[in-house]
């Protein structure tokens, strides 16, 4: 049997389905192929957190066939799609260079070996289960918790976490010097964690960002919130995407993009 010596939109989408199944996702979520034609050929493909303007530039000027993004571009639905607003200009020219534009999302941060376990591998936690088991794969589903290798603080597990994400800091509710026992996870905006947190007795919640309300339900649960910032709490996942990506598909050049970066950036009021 001849080997393969092409590969299309619909190749990439089926490695990625096996990835991250799609029926993870939640139900509000939009997912799968959300742009171009699964028969179109692929040989370049760019992974990244939010396709920006400057992201789909680079796909442009790259010669890409596919950009893998976390966050879906269009999110809710539309019933129109111009250059009158930005999702509609991107849109419109990843589709006229014939870029395909996938997204797994929430199946991404759900599926085993994804954006929460990762981080579960980055905190160095034991016994690690989802707060919310798939009811198809237990070992799959909402967020996770796990147990904390060696004995360790708020503080610590801020700081430890910052420097394996290459951020100046994290914001915390609560104590420092707090022991921390049993930790949840829950990447970009976890506040809807904050009751599946309480109910698996964990004493801090990790994620990216959070509101202010739901941070103080937390605390009144008696849960710290660790909150490192959406986009550096799902960021490296997708560059670790890019990579799992080109193993399980050596006939496509793929690379996490160089343009998709934080809008936020650190400003010190006082030296």
């Amino acid at each position: 049997m001849s080997m393969p010596t092409h590969s299309t939109v619909a190749d990439v989408a089926e490695v990625l389905e096996r990835l991250a199944p799609l029926r993870l996702a939640a139900d509000w979520d939009n997912v799968g192929l959300l742009l171009g034609d699964r028969r179109a050929n692929v040989v370049r493909v760019l992974t990244c957190l939010t396709l920006t303007s400057a992201v789909a530039a680079e796909a442009i000027e790259t010669d890409v066939q596919m950009v893998v993004t976390h966050h879906p571009l269009p999110f809710r639905p539309i019933d129109r799609i111009t250059a009158d607003a930005s999702s509609g200009a991107i849109l419109l020219s990843l589709a006229a260079a014939g870029i395909a534009v996938w997204s797994s999302h929430t199946a991404w941060d759900s599926a085993v070996g994804g954006i929460n376990d990762q981080l579960a591998t980055l905190l160095r936690l034991t016994d690690v289960e989802p707060l919310e088991p798939d009811t198809i794969d237990a070992s799959a589903g909402f967020g996770r918790c796990g147990t904390p290798s060696d004995a360790t603080t708020l503080g610590d597990l801020a700081d430890s976490l910052s420097r394996k994400l290459h951020i100046r800091g994290a914001l915390i509710t609560g104590e420092k010097l707090r022991s921390v026992t049993r930790v949840a996870i829950a990447c970009g905006s976890g506040g809807e964690a904050v009751v599946a947190a309480e109910a698996k007795a964990c004493d801090v919640l990790v994620t990216g960002e959070i509101r202010l309300h739901a941070a103080l339900d937390a605390m009144a649960a008696g849960v710290a919130v660790l909150a490192v910032g959406h986009h550096a709490s799902e960021r490296f996942a997708l560059e670790q995407l890019a990579v799992v990506l080109a193993k399980a598909m050596p006939l496509i050049e793929t690379k996490a993009s160089d343009r998709d970066t934080d809008p936020f950036s650190w400003h010190a009021a006082f030296s």
